[in-house]
C-alpha cells in the first residue's frame, strides 16, 4: 500500500525487505529479523531529498542523501550483510539497481542518513545501474506513477570482505547462492514507504 503524493516531480514508494542465505540457524522468533527506516514510514512517500541530484537531468530534484537504515535480530551464523535498491517500474520495467553493496560486518546494524551517499569502510560497493559502487538516489520522471524503491537486506555467511568490489547484484547473487545450493530464505513483509 502506498500513498500518491508528488514532490516536485518524484514520487515513489518503497517496500523494505530482509532474506537469510547461507547462514546455520535462523533468528529467534521473538527477535525477528527487521529493517526499518527513519527517514521515511510506511505507506508515506520517502523525502525529496532522498532522490538524486543532477543539474542535466530535469527529473533529478533531490540532494541525493541516503536514508537511515537499521536491522536487527539477524540469523545466528550470520557473517556479512548485502544490501540492494532497486526501483523495478525504473528502464520501461526492466529495473534500475540504485544501490548494491555487500560485505557489511555482522556487527554493523545501521547506517546513518547520508552514511552511504559515498563510498566508506563499512560496505564493500557494488556496480548499480548507473555504474557507481554507492547510493544513487531515484530520478522519477514528472508525471508518472509513483515508483516503487525496495531496499533488500540479505544476511550472508560470507566473511565480509570475501567478495571483490564492482561486482553487479546478479553476480553478488551468484556469489550468495551458487547454482544448486540449497538456502534458507525468509521473507518479511514489506514495509511501504515512500519519499
Amino acid at each position: 500500500m502506498f500513498v500518491k503524493r508528488h514532490l516536485g516531480s518524484l514520487a515513489a514508494a518503497t517496500g523494505l525487505v530482509l532474506a537469510a542465505f547461507g547462514v546455520g540457524g535462523v533468528a529467534n522468533a521473538a527477535d525477528p529479523f527487521t529493517l526499518s527506516s527513519a527517514t521515511f514510514k510506511d505507506g508515506t512517500m520517502m523525502p525529496k531529498k532522498v532522490a538524486n541530484k543532477n543539474p542535466q537531468n530535469p527529473n533529478c530534484v533531490g540532494d541525493n542523501v541516503s536514508p537511515q537504515l537499521s536491522w536487527s535480530g539477524a540469523p545466528d551464523g550470520t557473517k556479512s550483510f548485502a544490501f540492494t535498491m532497486v526501483d523495478p517500474e525504473g528502464r520501461g520495467g526492466l529495473g534500475v539497481f540504485h544501490w548494491v553493496a555487500y560485505g557489511i560486518p555482522a556487527n554493523v546494524t545501521t547506517f546513518a542518513e547520508g552514511e552511504v551517499t559515498a563510498a566508506n569502510d563499512k560496505y564493500v560497493g557494488g556496480k548499480s545501474t548507473q555504474g557507481v559502487g554507492f547510493y544513487s538516489g531515484p530520478c522519477t520522471p514528472p508525471n508518472v506513477q509513483p515508483h516503487h524503491y525496495t531496499f533488500v537486506l540479505i544476511a550472508t555467511d560470507l566473511e565480509a570482505k570475501e567478495l571483490p568490489p564492482g561486482l553487479t547484484k546478479d553476480e553478488v547473487t551468484a556469489k550468495i547462492v551458487p547454482q544448486g545450493a540449497k538456502s534458507q530464505a525468509r521473507l518479511v513483509p514489506p514495509l511501504d514507504v515512500v519519499p
